[in-house]
């Protein structure tokens, strides 16, 4: 039996949203993605657009350029890709495994679902953190503008006035 990857590189962002492909998704489900596909379009009503969709070819190319490379070196009858993949959500992957009815599929979706919200998570948590060093970024600049402030204002007081130099010699007083 292969192994599947961990499920956090599985999980992609496309279109501002997380996602995991069909391909990988029908894997950790115990299916094959024709499968999958062919139980997506049987029950399309339950899949709309903030569940799946399907990649353009330059979301496809950009993912992953040694892909199309391995699929070619992997050879074999049905290795290629005939279609452009779908994407799933973490709702279009937990309805996948409703429409595709295996109790492996069922199982597993509450493991894709935990990684959704363990990723989701993560985010928010950088999010956080994000926020805490604007924060932090702000209240420097502030400092920075209080320091330039007291430096210029000090500047004359570290440079003693020059005394004016006594010549040397007989100096008659205009007096």
């Amino acid at each position: 039996m292969k192994l599947a990857p961990p499920l956090d590189t599985l999980i992609l962002t496309l279109r501002k949203q997380r996602v995991i492909l069909d391909a990988d998704l029908a894997e950790l489900y115990g299916a094959t993605t024709k499968r999958l596909n062919e139980q997506v379009k049987r029950n399309a009503d339950r899949f709309p657009e903030d569940f799946m969709f399907q990649l353009t070819a330059e979301e496809w190319s950009s993912l992953n350029p040694l892909r199309s490379q391995i699929a070619t070196l992997e050879g074999g009858r049905g290795r290629h890709r005939k279609y452009l993949p779908f994407a799933f959500t973490e709702h279009g992957a937990l309805m996948a495994a409703n429409v595709l009815n295996s109790p492996e599929a069922v199982s597993m979706s509450v493991y894709v679902v935990r990684a959704f919200i363990k990723q989701r998570e993560i985010l928010l948590a950088q999010t956080d953190v994000l926020k805490r060093l604007a924060q932090m970024d702000a209240k420097l600049l502030k400092h920075d503008d209080a320091l330039r402030i007291i430096w210029r204002e000090l500047q004359p007081l570290l440079t003693p006035p020059e005394k004016p130099k006594r010549r040397i010699g007989f100096h008659r007083s205009e007096d």
